[in-house]
């Protein structure tokens, strides 16, 4: 399912949501929430207030994630209002924002509405799974003729 991520309303979110968090810049949201649609398999946009800072070079290495501004004269809400009207698929869609306004809007087009504190503690779980271990190249390569040899010998069934 595709994102549309209210980025103000995100980090400002997350920002309130604990100690570990209360630095967190917008690029570096964006590096968390990329990491976590690599994860995931999905795409997103994400739009921010304003024109964003005048080095935008913290966005460049972003995956899966587009980075929109909503420029000087604008704001977020009314370009991600703009955003799930012009989507092709808006059952496909997943909106996230706290804001009852976007809420509205996406559920008019039938799209899913998260709140921020609700998709972030998705991301963090998704990011603090524990990995599966690789399992050792000797699994798949089997038992050489001389470990197959002492097995044999160890349970009796000499050849």
């Amino acid at each position: 399912m595709p994102l549309i991520i209210d980025g103000n309303n995100l980090l400002q979110s997350v920002q309130r949501a604990g100690e570990d968090f209360r630095s967190l810049t917008a690029g570096r949201l964006c590096k968390i929430i990329s990491t976590y649609l690599r994860l995931t398999g999905e795409k997103g946009e994400i739009v921010f207030d304003g024109t964003g800072p005048p080095d935008k070079s913290e966005f460049d290495n972003v995956s899966c994630l587009e980075v929109f501004f909503a420029g000087a004269a604008g704001d977020a809400d009314t370009v991600i209002e703009g955003k799930i009207s012009i989507n092709t698929a808006p059952k496909r869609l997943t909106v996230v924002s706290s804001d009852r306004r976007l809420r509205s809007a996406a559920r008019a087009r039938k799209a899913v509405a998260v709140k921020a504190d609700v998709f972030w503690n998705d991301v963090q779980k998704h990011l603090n799974r524990k990995k599966t271990a690789k399992e050792p190249p000797e699994k798949h390569r089997g038992l050489t003729e001389g470990e197959t040899q002492k097995w044999l010998e160890f349970f009796g069934l000499g050849r």
